[in-house]
């Protein structure tokens, strides 16, 4: 447990605070205005903490702090933290969509309109986030009949253009014809820009001008000009008819709404522009601290704008209730947008009814995710006991590692590790090795899956021993020390990341029956971790269940839950194992000309080919032509060409 720092040595000062445990790792992240009075507060009896809070302050071997110039400077330190260490006692953000834009890229030089998730790219405008996909198609479809930019990929581009004839959506209109030649790139450009401007909600110019020009065609009696102008107004119309206008048209504004329980939250946020709902997003907040409302509101805004937000901040931010400290937050997004936002809580009126439609929103996603949540949460801790209580394991297996081998008839052995999170697979912790001890280049030769398993469960659990028995001050710097004005040295502060094997398993399953477990298990004693990291294997034929020091299997129930667990970690573990080892065959299958030469590696030689315009044409190339490329070093390009030119 942490012991309260001698009485003066807590600054009061603004500033971010971290609690880390026994192995040095940040548990906590927090922030307040005065780092003596909030730290404080963590020092009483733990019957006057939360539950959640005195777990923490038990948790916890030690505190340091980072003192900084102001609360907004403080904000920014523990949201970088938080990113950075993602500690487990700081409320957790669960978003499992990856949410849609509608996107142009204004870059190219004949910009494309499409869905993209993902990482956002410079130079492309996006509009959203759509809650789902087809809603984005919908609306560009109705879109393309007035702005037909293209929609087609690079490759499809330049092959219609490389045949000269444009491809079906210029026929049906819904497309200008770009690839052809059949608009002028300042007219298409046209086409774009008022495209993205109705996109962010300036209708009311575009809908004028297409009705003047199609009277203006009618009147001039070019009556085929005003029946396709007429047509274009209707879509237009349609399109805005989509779109729900819920705010006065100069009017931008955000809006949060929130459902809880003593757990979990859901929240919703819409994303009003020129009065008009242009996106939405969800997402689940899990409450591992204590929060109060203000704080939930304040972690809330944290997440929506800790990243530079695609859609921008808007001049106001509605919530349900205030921030706890509204004047930093307020100022931290005004640092974000360049000019005054204000985040409020309407009391009364179309805002105050746009927030209970929003918060509406919230409370159907709520209840739909702990329908779903009961079924499963339930299932994988019944699972979970069920493990322990078949397997005679000390506690819940929380942390389960699968190994499983693959080789071609001895040759290309690697090795996977999947792992287990409270019964749901943690893809971040997979890890895939290339088996060293065991294998020739001759077919058969060294098939060996014991040895492979052993080097395997023996390289895993070797880093983590290191990491485990790694100083603090080794794995987190030097301690914190006071400059000469008596602040912190924030330069010493800076943390590592736990290592990749920082964390042991509370089971480790081998794919294969006693032979593998008995590897296994060889390698935990070996290295001293037979007390804390118990063994089981998981064989195919019977799907029976192993453990060392017991010549019959474990008898699980066919159809538990807890043998459905076991059987697909294995089967995970199995697809992780064949996969690496496909990507390894495919690779010794190619080989190239430029291999084994000395200096050229894959990026050079990635390079070399490009300029050069292939392998052949590198073959031919003079020594004067190699040594003429800035990228390749004399003493490499007189090895390319000796190999060649002998």
């Amino acid at each position: 447990m942490v012991t309260r720092p001698p009485a003066g040595t807590i600054p009061d000062a603004p500033g971010s605070y971290q609690f880390k445990d026994r192995h040095g790792r940040v548990i906590y992240v927090g922030k307040a205005s005065s780092l003596r009075q909030r730290l404080s507060n963590y020092f009483q009896s733990p019957r006057n903490l939360h539950p959640r809070t005195a777990q923490m302050v038990q948790t916890a071997e030690s505190v340091e702090w980072t003192i900084v110039d102001n609360e907004v400077e403080a904000l920014m330190l523990e949201y970088s933290l938080i990113k950075e260490h993602d500690p487990r006692f700081n409320v957790r953000l669960r978003d499992d969509k990856s949410y849609p834009f509608l996107a142009v890229t204004r870059e190219d030089i004949w910009p494309r309109a499409m869905v993209m998730r993902g990482t956002k790219k410079k130079g492309t405008r996006y509009f959203g986030p759509y809650a789902h996909a087809y809603a984005i198609r919908d609306t560009l479809d109705l879109l393309l009949r007035s702005f037909p930019i293209r929609t087609c990929s690079e490759n499809k581009f330049n092959e219609h253009e490389r045949i000269g004839r444009p491809c079906l959506l210029f026929h049906i209109e819904k497309c200008s014809g770009p690839c052809v030649g059949e608009i002028e790139e300042m007219e298409y450009r046209q086409l774009v820009t008022e495209l993205c401007d109705f996109l962010d909600g300036d209708t009311d110019e575009i809908v004028n001008r297409l009705d003047a020009d199609m009277r203006n065609a009618a009147g001039d009696l070019d009556f085929e000009k005003a029946a396709r102008l007429r047509d274009r107004l209707d879509a237009v119309r349609k399109a805005i008819s989509k779109q729900q206008m819920v705010a006065d048209k100069n009017e931008d504004v955000d809006v949060i709404g929130i459902a809880e329980d003593e757990l979990e939250a859901s929240v919703q946020v819409f994303y009003v522009r020129k009065g008009r709902v242009m996106g939405r997003k969800g997402f689940i907040l899990d409450k591992v601290e204590e929060l109060t409302p203000g704080l939930l509101i304040d972690r809330i805004l944290e997440a929506m704008y800790g990243e530079e937000p695609v859609v921008g901040v808007p001049k106001q931010v509605l919530v349900p209730y205030e921030a706890d400290d509204v004047e930093t937050y307020e100022q931290w997004l005004e640092l974000i947008r360049g000019s005054k936002v204000q985040v409020r809580v309407p009391q009364r009126g179309p805002k105050r009814s746009l927030l209970d439609m929003v918060t509406r929103n919230a409370q159907e996603e709520f209840t739909r995710h702990r329908m779903k949540r009961a079924s499963d949460q339930n299932t994988r801790s019944r699972a979970l006991i069920e493990l322990q209580k078949h397997l005679n394991l000390p506690e819940a297996p929380l942390r389960i590692e699968c190994y499983d081998m693959a080789h071609l008839q001895g040759t290309d052995y690697v090795g996977s590790m999947v792992v287990l999170e409270d019964g749901l697979p943690a893809k971040r912790e997979y890890r895939r090795f290339k088996v060293n001890s065991v294998g020739g280049d001759e077919v058969g030769a060294g098939s060996d899956d014991y040895a492979a398993m052993a080097e395997v469960v023996r390289r895993r659990l070797t880093a983590y021993l290191i990491e485990r028995d790694k100083p603090v001050d080794e794995r987190t710097g030097p301690p914190n020390e006071l400059t000469n004005d008596g602040k912190i040295d924030g330069s010493s502060t800076k943390e590592r990341k736990p290592g990749k094997f920082a964390y042991p398993p509370q089971l480790l399953l081998v794919d294969g029956g006693k032979g593998q477990v008995s590897a296994a298990q060889a390698v935990v004693v070996e290295l001293g971790l037979a007390d804390e990291i118990p063994v089981a294997g998981l064989a195919k034929r019977f799907e029976e269940i192993y453990v060392p020091g017991r010549s019959a299997p474990v008898e699980i129930p066919r159809g538990s839950e807890a043998l459905f667990m076991l059987q697909r970690i294995r089967d995970e573990a199995h697809r992780f194992a064949n996969t690496f080892h496909r990507e390894r065959r495919s690779k010794g299958m190619t080989v190239s000309a430029l291999d084994d030469i000395a200096g050229l590696g894959e990026v050079r030689k990635k390079k070399l080919t490009k300029a050069m315009g292939g392998v052949n044409a590198v073959k031919k190339a003079s020594l004067d032509e190699l040594k003429a490329l800035s990228f390749l070093p004399d003493a490499v390009a007189e090895t390319i060409h000796a190999k060649f030119h002998g």
